[in-house]
């Protein structure tokens, strides 16, 4: 039996996988410090300024957290001004501050599963955190050259942020998060794409890369297939949060062997206060038979091993090992 490690390999590679790999059990997910300090809402609690002076807010109502942008907060108010307002983290931090997470990843079995860092938000999340949605995406149009300068700031400090994690975790494998569309469409257009954000990631994940990480794992639970033929080229290994809006089958049948496609089970559908066994084991089987054995991993859209309501995740979980025993 392969260990969880080689088997996603084997799957990403269309090598001969013996098992569907399972959501994200190939995958330990390790923090760090520089990211830790951050302070970060807690559902219900109240409003904090996070290290790049976004206010973030986390309703008891909602699914997660999220940016304030009425005109009080708002953090760029005039893209063409970002300099005098937007100061990023600091990257320095004391060696004996990386023990604990150096611990943690040391403790993991790196032949079984990937040691594997975590960064959120992404190059277009920043933007829109920065300045609120409407406002990015006008700006992309209006005051391109206040973009370009913004968003190499942004990708120049993750640069940075990916050596010093690397040089310290040593991590085998990259979770980033970036959400670049809705259910039924991209936010940007594919040339806008191509122009703003493509160069960001080329650099960012080619870091990466060449400090050490194999697989680099990209979240984005949208809509985003017109983006897929931009993916590999940006060092993209998964793209996770691949919603059944993407027609999935179709892009397997087209890039794979380029990229493996993470998802297909739809938070939407499955993650309800009205969940059931049946209908997760319905769901589950549908896009296990209809995207099959090789460059797709079964796994809800959420970026992250976890479900709103309690039970959902594990449930997708036991009926993926159900359709593995079932179809290997």
């Amino acid at each position: 039996m392969l260990t969880k490690r080689q088997n996603l390999l084997e799957t990403i590679k269309g090598g001969k996988p013996d098992r569907f790999v399972n959501q994200y059990e190939a995958f330990a997910m390790v923090r760090n410090p520089i990211a830790a300090r951050s302070p970060r809402p807690q559902k219900g609690g109240p409003t904090v300024v996070d290290s790049w002076g976004v206010t973030r807010s986390f309703p008891a109502h909602v699914p997660g957290p999220f940016p304030v942008h009425d005109e009080e907060h708002k953090l760029v108010k005039d893209v063409t001004k970002w300099k005098e307002v937007v100061n990023a983290p600091s990257l320095e931090i004391a060696p004996e501050a990386w023990d604990s997470f150096k611990e943690a990843a040391a403790a993991i079995d790196r032949k079984d599963k990937f040691v594997t860092a975590m960064v959120a938000p992404g190059i277009f999340e920043h933007l829109h955190y920065l300045m609120g949605m409407d406002d990015a995406l006008i700006n992309f149009l209006e005051e391109p050259e206040a973009m370009h300068e913004l968003t190499e700031y942004i990708t120049n400090w993750e640069v940075e942020y990916a050596k010093i994690i690397c040089e310290n975790l040593k991590p085998d494998a990259l979770f980033h998060h970036d959400d670049w569309g809705s259910q039924i469409s991209s936010f940007l257009s594919p040339k806008t794409f191509a122009e703003f954000i493509v160069p960001a990631y080329q650099k960012i994940y080619g870091t990466w890369k060449a400090n050490g990480v194999e697989v680099v794992v990209h979240h984005s639970d949208s809509y985003a297939a017109n983006l897929v033929p931009y993916m590999s080229d940006m060092h993209i290994d998964i793209w996770q949060g691949v919603m059944s809006t993407n027609n999935i089958p179709e892009l397997i049948k087209k890039y794979g062997g380029q990229i493996t496609f993470m998802g297909g089970i739809d938070n939407s559908t499955v993650d309800r206060e009205d969940w059931t066994p049946e209908l997760i084991a319905k769901e589950v089987e549908k896009v296990c038979r209809e995207c099959g054995k090789s460059y797709f991993i079964p796994n809800t859209t959420m970026g992250g091993p976890e479900s709103i309501y309690p039970g959902v995740y594990d449930t997708v979980t036991k009926e993926i090992d159900r359709m593995s025993k079932e179809m290997f």
